[in-house]
């Protein structure tokens, strides 16, 4: 059975698949990445036999055929998660040349490094010939019905804090002029003369009274006169510090949560397990 790129067995192929296009996703072994997908191989009724893989991370420019259910395709992260490709069986597997047709020799090269027994696990002895393979055959490689893992996934609210600078406060100080006033009581000297008339006195003996010019009476007059200065004093001390106060901080938003949705169709033994 021939194998056709996808893009060239159906053009609009997205439109089957609510345009999720698996080309260009990235491919990833556990958690890490090895490589992307560059192209689908389809077979003759359009059905997904392989991807072709790019493991240019392990082996530069090396690109492989990888069956279709040797994958998980998870679209919401645009990946797709190898189940147990090993860079042995990538050292192992032919080179993919897009111009070269993909025979029956060619894929049976590709399926032999990832069939079972060549990753060390009993299996039945089979025979292959052209003429009576199938892909049914091999439906560790191709079928969909075999065990597979369907993650649901749940939102959560994570609460936890960054230290972010809030604002600054600067402390500094300035000069205020204002006009103040003191008082202070001062003294004055001042002299007073009284003049007292003499009415009927004594006379006095002769010869005490020596009459002449020039005879005085000195009084010294004294004043206070104010002292008014300024001097700096400690008015008050500004002591700066940090506190830290604590408060909860309550949020609330929507969380999604998948949950299974189990169409049965007609009347399968369906066992569920919880």
């Amino acid at each position: 059975m021939a194998l056709h790129k996808i893009k060239d067995f159906d053009p609009d192929y997205r439109t089957h698949f609510d345009n999720n296009d698996v080309i260009g996703f990235d491919l990833y072994s556990g958690n890490d990445k090895i490589g992307s997908v560059d192209d689908v191989l389809v077979d003759d009724t359009g059905s997904f036999r392989y991807l072709v893989v790019n493991t240019g991370i392990w082996i530069l420019g090396k690109k492989v055929l990888m069956p279709i259910a040797q994958g998980r395709i998870d679209y919401s992260d645009r990946r797709v998660y190898a189940n147990s490709l090993t860079k042995a069986q990538v050292e192992d597997l032919p080179e993919y040349d897009p111009d070269r047709l993909v025979d029956y020799e060619y894929e049976e090269n590709v399926r032999d490094v990832y069939r079972p027994a060549a990753m060390g696990v009993a299996a039945p002895e089979m025979t292959y010939d052209r003429d009576s393979y199938g892909y049914d055959r091999d439906p560790d490689l191709y079928a969909f019905d075999h065990d597979q893992t369907l993650r649901l996934y749940q939102e959560r609210l994570i609460a936890s804090k960054t230290r972010m600078k809030a604002g600054e406060v600067t402390v500094g100080k300035h000069i205020e002029t204002e006009t103040a006033r003191v008082s202070v009581p001062i003294e004055k000297e001042r002299i007073v003369i009284e003049r007292t008339p003499v009415t009927g006195g004594m006379p006095v003996t002769p010869g005490e009274v020596d009459f002449h010019e020039g005879e005085v009476a000195r009084v010294e007059v004294y004043e206070e006169v104010p002292d008014i200065h300024k001097e700096a004093f400690v008015r008050e001390e500004v002591r700066v510090k940090k506190v830290v106060d604590q408060e909860v901080v309550t949020a609330e938003d929507q969380i999604r949560r998948e949950e299974l949705d189990l169409d049965i169709d007609g009347r399968p033994n369906v066992e569920k397990k919880l």
